[in-house]
């Protein structure tokens, strides 16, 4: 009868936590260093609150520039609006008159 004897290697016994060990630090690496890690979520959310102002700061200018369209449409012309637009459109005033444009200090 043929029997097999096994060597006693402490080699053999360190694979499996070896390769264990080498898993999980690749998963925990990238899980903080990669692509959609810690630290691309963090620099997703700083880009999610610059634009979040930017879209805010877009949509204040189109309100105002809705209102502006709103006096001029039809129906509801008013006299100072289309003076100051037709001022600012010709570059000319009263001599008695002092025009500060504003389009300017934005």
């Amino acid at each position: 009868m043929w029997t097999r004897h096994h060597k006693n290697r402490k080699f053999g016994r360190l694979i499996l936590p070896a390769v264990t060990i080498a898993f999980l630090s690749y998963f925990g690496y990238h899980s903080i260093h990669g692509d959609y890690g810690l630290r691309a979520a963090q620099e997703f959310e700083r880009q999610r609150i610059a634009r979040s102002a930017e879209l805010a700061a877009l949509v204040e200018h189109r309100q105002q520039l809705e209102r502006q369209v709103e006096l001029l449409s039809d129906g509801s012309l008013e006299r100072d609006m289309i003076d100051e637009k037709a001022r600012y459109q010709l570059n000319m005033s009263r001599p008695d008159e002092i025009v500060i444009f504003d389009s300017f200090l934005n």
